[in-house]
C-alpha cells in the first residue's frame, strides 16, 4: 500500500508539473502570437522584396490563404524631448489587423488612422521617450539613414531622412516587444526610407482554417519563383519555442528521476513479499509450477501496481490541474491566476512513463526469484 501511494503521488506530481509547464508556456507563445502570423514571407537576398500586381494575383489565387498584408520594417533612431531611443520602424498596411491580433494588444488611444503622421509605440518606448497619446506639440522625430552603399560622405549635410509623427496609441505585450517596435503606416515608411510604392520586406499570411501549412508555403513559394524563405510561426520565434521545449525536457527529466527513485519502493516492496512467502513458493514450485511462472507472479503485480496507481494518480492530478484552469485557487498577480494547461500529451506522457518504469522495476524484482531461493 506505501507502495501504491508513493505511485500515486508520483504520477499526479508529474502531471501536474507538465500541465503548469504547458501552461505557461501557451501563456508565453500568446504574447509572440499577437504579433507573428501564420506564415511570414520575407526576402532570401537582401531587404526587400517587389509586390506587384501580378504577384498580388498569384497570392489571391491561393486557395488556402485567408488574408494578407505587406509590412516594410527598418531600425530607426527615436528622440522626444531631449530623449532617444533606437528600435524598429514597421510599415503596415490596412489588412494588418486581419492577420494578426496588434489591435487588441492596444493599452491606450487606437489604431493607425486615416492620418499619415500617427504611429503606434510600444509602451517601454512611451516611457524611455516620454510620449504621450494624441500629443500634437511635442512630435516624436524618426530618423533612418538613406539607402547606399559605401561610407558617408563629409559633403553629406544629412546622411539620414528624418520624419514627425504623433503616437495615436501604445500597445503592451511583454517587455522586449514593447522596446522594439513602432508600427507606422506602410506608405508613410516607404517615403521615410526612400523606396518605391512596391517595395516591402515582408509579407503576413493568416491561414484559412484547415489549411496545408506545407501546401501553402511550396505553392506561396513558387509564385515568387523561389526568390523568397516562407516560415511558419514557430520558425519566426524559433529560439522562443527551443527555450521552452529544452526547459520542458529538463522538467520532464528531473521528475522521471524522482519516480525512477520512487519505484524502488516498487522492487523492495516485491522482494520483501517474495522473502516473506518463500514457504509457498517451495509449495508451488512442488506442486509443478517453474521458476519462470513464479517469476510472472510477482512481475503482473508489480505491473499492476504500477498501471492502477499511475492511472489513479492521472486522475488525481487532472482533477486538481482541471480545477485551477476553471476557478484559478493560485493566482501569480492579483488578477492573474497560474495558468494551466490540460493536453492529451501530458496524458500519453506521464501514463507511458510509470509503464515503462513499472515494467522494469517488477522485471527487476522479480528476477530474484531462482533455483537457488527455492533450495
Amino acid at each position: 500500500m506505501v507502495t501504491f501511494l508513493v505511485i500515486v503521488i508520483g504520477a499526479a506530481s508529474l502531471f501536474i508539473v507538465l500541465s503548469a509547464f504547458a501552461g505557461l508556456k501557451t501563456f508565453s507563445l500568446s504574447f509572440a502570437n499577437a504579433f507573428d502570423p501564420d506564415l511570414k514571407i520575407v526576402p532570401v537576398n537582401g531587404k526587400v522584396i517587389s509586390f506587384d500586381s501580378e504577384t498580388n494575383k498569384k497570392l489571391e489565387d491561393i486557395d488556402g490563404i485567408a488574408s494578407y498584408s505587406r509590412e516594410l520594417e527598418e531600425r530607426v533612431f527615436l528622440m522626444h524631448d531631449q530623449k532617444n531611443h533606437v528600435a524598429y520602424i514597421k510599415g503596415v498596411d490596412e489588412n494588418y489587423n486581419l492577420v494578426t491580433k496588434t489591435d487588441s494588444t492596444l493599452y491606450v488611444g487606437e489604431w493607425l488612422n486615416v492620418y499619415p503622421d500617427q504611429v503606434v509605440t510600444g509602451i517601454g518606448i512611451a516611457n524611455i521617450l516620454g510620449l504621450a497619446v494624441n500629443d500634437r506639440l511635442n512630435s516624436l522625430v524618426i530618423m533612418a539613414p538613406k539607402p547606399g552603399t559605401g561610407p558617408i560622405r563629409t559633403s553629406q549635410k544629412k546622411p539620414y531622412n528624418t520624419s514627425y509623427a504623433s503616437v495615436s496609441g501604445v500597445y503592451a505585450v511583454n517587455e522586449d516587444l514593447d522596446k522594439k517596435y513602432v508600427f507606422a503606416h506602410l506608405s508613410t515608411v516607404q517615403g521615410l526610407l526612400e523606396r518605391g510604392p512596391s517595395d516591402i520586406s515582408g509579407i503576413n499570411i493568416k491561414l484559412k482554417e484547415g489549411a496545408d501549412t506545407a501546401v501553402v508555403s511550396e505553392e506561396i513559394a513558387t509564385a515568387f519563383d523561389n526568390q523568397v524563405d516562407v516560415k511558419t510561426r514557430a520558425e519566426l520565434n524559433a529560439t522562443l519555442y527551443k527555450m521552452l521545449n529544452t526547459e520542458n525536457l529538463a522538467i520532464y527529466l528531473i521528475f522521471t528521476l524522482v519516480l525512477i527513485i520512487a519505484l524502488f519502493n516498487l522492487v523492495g516492496a516485491i522482494i520483501m513479499m517474495v522473502l516473506d512467502k518463500k514457504s509457498n513458493l517451495k509449495t508451488l514450485y512442488s506442486l509443478g509450477i517453474t521458476i519462470k511462472g513464479l517469476r510472472q507472479i510477482y512481475f503482473y503485480q508489480g505491473l499492476i501496481v504500477s498501471a492502477v496507481g499511475g492511472i489513479i494518480g492521472i486522475l488525481i492530478g487532472f482533477v486538481l490541474t482541471w480545477t485551477q484552469k476553471t476557478f484559478g485557487w493560485f493566482m501569480i498577480t492579483p488578477s492573474l491566476p497560474y495558468p494551466m494547461d490540460l493536453t492529451v500529451m501530458n496524458f500519453v506522457v506521464v501514463l507511458f512513463t510509470i509503464l515503462i518504469l513499472g515494467y522494469l522495476a517488477a522485471k527487476i524484482a522479480s528476477l530474484r526469484i531462482n533455483r537457488k531461493l527455492i533450495d
